[in-house]
């Protein structure tokens, strides 16, 4: 059975015959092992498939390797002499000429100025490949698909991807696996045809390994097509085929594909469309029953003068040619067309197809889908009061972003919440898929004024949808919504971190995590409260001490419970670790009768730090803790009333509290709601306090459902707006 493979196989031999060294292990296991050699032994015995032939046993040999066998026969045999019976005469007749020889099929005849280049190796190969594929009876169903969706859907994956520094998806990935779900479908079109014993079958088979057509650059700079296969794919989710399609490609480009990536393609997609080319006939090789190939994504020809505003306005998408190519023997014409039918259903967004995609990539939104364009007033006459209710939806969609976009930011590091919002779903205001493309009045959002209804999606999904959940809308004062907005919308949303300060958060989150792991290691068993999982508290901390010394705070106030107090003790206050670690060994404090126990996680710690921005000193306090969690937090707001009395600073500007708190014990402890009632009474305000808090999602033994009846643990403070 000859396939695609070959002549790469025959060429990673002949590399072998060379050099042993120069294949991969299973390659060379292989040639020692299987007695392959390149004279046409059927590639299908790699996986164990020589049972099943394509064509029936005995098939006599390809007729120009007979003629020209013949033709060598005569021409070294003799001339037979003549019969003694038949005496010589000027009158006997002589013997007929031979027959002419038959010709060579394609035999040419070079011009004199032509160049003949002898095919040999891997072109030999392949053109004996084509050949051989001529003997499969095939037919061929078109089919022209819609790929707006396709399109909206996918920029919309990537978009999220590369914010999150992961690979974007190709449209082929979307392609291939709308291929795979079609192919469960209508599992007939993923059987082959061949011979056994003699006698013609239909093989059905179980499993779907799913072909890939990829062009691979040799090292002499010559290019050979490859078609390896994953797999099993209809056992895959979405992100799992994606690793394997990833997986498979990066092993051809770098020439590491093994026996089994070459071997037992049931099912192949190539996709010319990459080069350009909008439609295409590929030759289907014998042992399998179907393939597909998709052409370029363009805009029908007809349109290709149109003015490309005009097309947006008139809702026409770009389509893709899709053809079926099948063995006639066992599919029909009729399966192949429901096939495709399937797979453009599923490239619409039919059968939650995008949705899927959407939770496997934790996308918190509803998949774009295809849609009747909902404009009526046509393309040259605009009906004045449907524009202005469009514009007027746009606005209440910024607004409900700004009110609760906070509902879907991926702020939990576990997984997503199951929050489900109506009002921030495109369709809730009518929109569709043609909409995005199409201009709206944005209210000065982000500083701009108007924008197509995808920038405006996308600024909004980036500034409240993010890694940062935003609840201010609920704020009484005008001019403290109006700057938060102003902040978040504009410059916070595109803000680019430098490297340098990247290389300090990354260093800062290293001296968190080695700190705990030493704890974790040397002093296994002993009574902790570490930190772990909530290590990024000591980058932020130091972000804050020097943001605050940048804008004239001289003093910061500390208060926390126990969990995390002496990774906060070393890597902030820059307390001995020497002390700390004498502690967990057990010495004797002298004025403890029991030891240091866990009386390491009470104590308090002064010291002055050097803020790397301003280049000022700022005088740290921690402030001791022998109680339970929250008590601290009224006695940090006086330490700090007093220090602001002491210093003068009327203005609550140079004395600053902050802080820590675990989520359940900051919802669930009373004495936090009646530290946070005194915040604005005269004879105790502080000038306003940074409240921290650290989610390790354990507190109190119960998850979060089970602690609070807030969807957050801070609702409590909304009381100060």
């Amino acid at each position: 059975m000859l396939n695609m493979n070959d002549a790469y196989i025959e060429d990673l031999y002949f590399e072998f015959m060379r050099d042993p060294e120069s294949v991969d292990a299973q390659w060379r296991t292989y040639f020692e092992t299987s007695g392959y050699t390149p004279d046409g032994r059927e590639p299908a015995q790699m996986s164990g498939q020589s049972r099943v032939e394509s064509e029936p046993a005995q098939k006599p040999e390809p007729a120009p390797q007979r003629v020209q066998e013949q033709a060598q026969t005569a021409a070294q045999k003799p001339s037979p002499a003549p019969s003694p019976a038949q005496p010589t005469t000027s009158t006997q007749q002589t013997a007929p000429a031979p027959e002419p020889e038959t010709p060579v099929k394609n035999t040419i005849t070079p011009g004199p100025n032509d160049e003949v280049k002898r095919l040999a190796g891997l072109p030999e190969k392949i053109a004996t490949n084509m050949e051989a594929s001529l003997e499969v009876p095939t037919a061929t169903s078109f089919r022209t698909l819609p790929v707006k969706a396709l399109e909206e859907n996918r920029a919309i994956i990537n978009h999220f991807e590369l914010k999150r520094g992961n690979r974007k998806l190709s449209f082929t990935h979307i392609i291939a696996w709308a291929m795979v779900r079609a192919l469960k479908k209508f599992p007939s079109l993923n059987d082959t045809y061949g011979y056994i014993d003699g006698k013609p079958h239909r093989v059905i088979r179980k499993n779907i390994n799913f072909g890939l057509a990829v062009d691979v650059q040799k090292k002499d700079g010559s290019r050979t097509l490859l078609v390896p296969s994953i797999k099993n794919a209809q056992d895959l989710t979405f992100e799992q085929f994606v690793g394997e399609y990833n997986n498979i490609i990066n092993k051809a480009r770098n020439n590491k594909l093994t026996v089994d990536d070459l071997t037992g393609t049931t099912v192949s997609l190539t996709n010319p469309g990459g080069i350009g080319t909008v439609a295409s006939m590929p030759r289907l090789m014998s042992g399998q029953g179907l393939i597909i190939a998709t052409g370029a994504i363009s805009h029908p020809s007809e349109f290709k003068a149109v003015d490309p505003q005009m097309m947006k306005d008139m809702a026409v998408s770009k389509v893709m040619q899709v053809t079926s190519t099948y063995d006639h023997r066992i599919i029909q014409g009729a399966e192949s067309g429901e096939f495709l039918r399937y797979m453009e259903q599923l490239l619409l967004g039919e059968g939650n197809f995008y949705d899927q995609i959407y939770a496997a990539y934790n996308i918190p939104f509803e998949a774009i889908k295809w849609d009747v364009d909902q404009v009526h007033y046509g393309i040259f006459h605009h009906d004045e009061r449907e524009v202005v209710e469009k514009e007027s939806r746009v606005l209440q969609l910024i607004n409900a972003y700004r009110v609760r976009g906070h509902l879907y930011a991926n702020i939990n590091p576990l997984g997503l919440d199951n929050y489900y919002y109506p009002e921030l779903e495109l369709k809730y205001y009518n929109f569709t898929l043609w909409d995005l493309d199409r201009t709206f009045n944005t209210g000065g959002l982000g500083g701009v004024k108007r924008a197509t209804l995808r920038d405006i999606i996308i600024r909004l999904w980036d500034t409240y949808c993010g890694k940062i959940g935003l609840e201010f809308m609920h704020i009484q004062e005008p001019n403290k919504k109006s700057w938060i907005r102003t902040k978040f919308e504009g410059e916070y949303a595109t803000k680019e971190y430098e490297p340098a300060n990247k290389l300090r958060v990354y260093k800062k989150l290293v001296q968190a995590e080695i700190f705990e792991t030493f704890l974790h290691t040397k002093f296994l068993g002993q009574k902790r409260f570490s930190l772990e999982g909530g290590e990024a508290l000591i980058p932020l901390l130091d972000q804050i001490i020097d943001k605050a010394s940048s804008v004239g705070v001289e003093e910061i106030n500390m208060g926390m419970a126990h969990r995390g107090r002496l990774n906060v003790l070393v890597n902030i206050l820059k307390k001995s670790s020497r002390k700390i670690f004498a502690e967990f060994k057990g010495l004797k404090d002298e004025e403890s009768v029991h030891g240091s126990g866990d009386v390491k996680y009470h104590l308090g710690e002064s010291g002055v730090v050097q803020s790397k921005e301003s280049g000022k000193d700022v005088r740290l306090v921690l402030a001791s803790n022998p109680s339970h969690l929250e008590a601290v937090d009224p006695v940090v707001e006086g330490m700090t009333r007093a220090r602001q009395h002491i210093v003068g600073d009327k203005t609550c500007d140079k004395v600053m509290p902050i802080l820590i708190h675990g989520d359940s014990a900051f919802a669930g402890q009373g004495v936090v709601s009646e530290t946070l009632n005194l915040a604005n009474l005269p004879g105790y305000r502080t000038g306003g306090t940074i409240h921290i808090i650290v989610n390790n999602q354990i507190g109190f033994t119960t998850a979060p459902q089970d602690a609070r009846s807030t969807v957050y643990c801070t609702d409590v403070a909304k009381m100060l707006q």
